[in-house]
């Protein structure tokens, strides 16, 4: 069974109604970026940046799988795939794919304040005073900007393994992230689904041009009649 390696981005989530964090100003539902989402933030006002992400996980919580997130579990059937995204949701786990890489981290787990290996699951909010085993303050299980991006090393080994490698709803403008497409091998194919791509077409590429369930619905036509 071929490998299709799966890079996924804010778009795929879009479609199912929750808002992706940065609008057009540059703004994360009305915060700058350095007062949510840093260490130096977190350190600074921990009540501001807990409430930023119990708001965006409640609003996950309201939220399901569009059609996109389905396709993909679909083509489980035709490849092996390994989904590496940016989003930070849980869509694609309860589409049922089964393999994935959050690159970002998850909204609905969280993480000791100083024993990065202590992850819980969470889905409900998060407050100053929950703490690990060990009396330890617990934290969004996010990664930062300023912060090394652990999973980055998997994602880069998976992707050179792929047959064929699908990118949907990222503009790939987003570092470490973006690089990946440049561990797939010269031959591989590739497909990009997005409204407005942002990679010109080669002798490899195929871009539809399209939202992630109409794109996704097309792949399925491409590649398996």
């Amino acid at each position: 069974m071929k490998k299709m390696v799966v890079l996924t981005g804010a778009g795929m989530s879009a479609e199912s109604g929750l808002q992706t964090f940065r609008d057009a100003n540059g703004l994360w539902e009305g915060h700058n970026v350095m007062d949510v989402a840093t260490p130096e933030a977190f350190e600074r006002d921990p009540k501001l940046v807990l409430e930023f992400y119990n708001q965006r996980r409640r609003q996950l919580l309201d939220v399901l799988p569009n059609n996109a997130h389905h396709n993909l579990k679909e083509l489980e059937k035709y490849f092996n795939i390994h989904i590496i995204t940016q989003n930070v949701d849980d869509l694609h786990e309860r589409a049922g794919s089964s393999q994935i890489v959050h690159l970002h981290g998850e909204l609905r787990k969280v993480r000791s304040t100083t024993n990065e290996k202590i992850v819980l699951e969470w889905s409900k909010d998060l407050y100053l005073g929950d703490v690990d085993k060990n009396g330890d303050q617990l934290r969004p299980h996010i990664v930062w900007f300023g912060e090394a991006v652990p999973q980055l090393e998997n994602a880069i080994e998976i992707t050179k393994q792929a047959d064929v490698l699908v990118i949907i709803g990222t503009s790939m403008q987003v570092y470490p992230a973006a690089s990946l497409i440049h561990y797939v091998s010269s031959n591989t194919p590739i497909y990009f689904i997005d409204p407005a791509p942002s990679i010109s077409k080669n002798t490899n590429t195929t871009i539809i041009k399209s939202g992630a369930q109409q794109g996704t619905k097309q792949l399925i036509k491409m590649l398996v009649g």
